[in-house]
């Protein structure tokens, strides 16, 4: 679904994942600092939202998912994540409740995939799952994720500007070691190893699928494999292909999600190590350079990179 926002002065459309919306608006280590000082937003109407309504939706999807969602309070946004009995990561996706309704969005592509997983899920309870993707675009500022009527986003940019483009957020949130599902992660990601605890993973709660694996790594430690910071090798001005093999020497050793040129650090990425990679070790990411900088913590799993930008 293509923005109207690509209208505004200077936008230039992003491409991939991230196809429908403004890569940027004409400078986006501009943007990047637009951003910090808290002023501006994001585009971000290429996401894909699901509605639910009735009144069995926050303990249905409390029972479902990683997060406490009873208590979660009206206006508050929240993180949770759909396991497989295995542990693995199956959906991620931010979701907010107005007292009436639960919205919540996800990655391009994988709305429909969500959709269906809950529509299955449904059984007797007091559910209705839609989707809302042609109703409502979603946005970011500063504070946080905004929903707004898809008529009306023209009018939200007018308001809410100067717009920023997805390059300035995209390189903020990696400074930030904030995994995205699908491109920081794979079919194998447990929550310990992409920092989702506890932002994301209520480790409180009762139970839900995949929830031994979640427990015993985090009370034993030491998870499989553990999400880094790469800093690049910035003397060639490109970036590693996402999915791209990282070595330790000629050793296959994990490999790189997604990238960035952010206005302080450089190029910047993240990436998922093995666990028995030492933390000081220089890495090659499609064939460049790469140093370490620990966003989860080796040996219990838990995020640990200070939360900049």
């Amino acid at each position: 679904m293509t923005s109207p926002l690509l209208d505004l002065p200077d936008a230039v459309a992003a491409e991939g994942i991230d196809a429908g919306v403004a890569a940027h608006y004409g400078s986006f280590n501009r943007e990047q600092r637009t951003l910090e000082a808290g002023d501006g937003f994001v585009d971000l109407s290429h996401r894909e939202v699901v509605r639910v309504t009735g009144p069995d939706r926050l303990t249905w999807l409390h029972s479902l998912t990683t997060q406490q969602l009873t208590a979660v309070q009206p206006g508050e946004w929240t993180w949770s994540l759909v396991l497989s009995p295995q542990g693995h990561v199956e959906h991620a996706f931010a979701i907010i409740d107005d007292g009436e309704t639960a919205t919540l969005h996800t990655e391009p592509g994988a709305g429909q995939p969500l959709l269906e997983f809950l529509q299955r899920m449904v059984f007797m309870t007091r559910v209705e799952v839609t989707d809302a993707t042609d109703e409502l675009a979603v946005t970011w500022r500063p504070k946080g994720y905004d929903l707004v009527p898809r008529e009306r986003l023209t009018a939200y940019a007018e308001a809410a500007g100067p717009a920023c483009g997805i390059w300035a957020f995209e390189a903020l949130r990696i400074a930030r070691g904030e995994a995205r599902f699908g491109l920081d992660t794979d079919h194998r990601t447990i929550p310990n190893e992409a920092g989702w605890i506890p932002s994301a993973v209520h480790l409180d709660k009762g139970c839900y699928r995949g929830q031994e694996t979640v427990a015993r790594v985090h009370t034993l430690g030491r998870p499989p494999r553990r999400l880094v910071m790469l800093h690049l090798d910035g003397s060639e001005n490109r970036l590693p292909e996402r999915g791209a093999d990282l070595l330790n020497g000629e050793k296959v050793v994990g490999f790189v999600g997604s990238s960035a040129r952010h206005h302080e650090l450089g190029p910047i990425a993240l990436a998922l190590v093995k666990r028995n990679v030492p933390v000081d070790a220089v890495l090659t990411a499609d064939g460049l350079v790469a140093g370490q900088e620990v966003v989860v913590d080796p040996d219990v799993g838990l995020h640990v990179r200070p939360k900049l930008g």
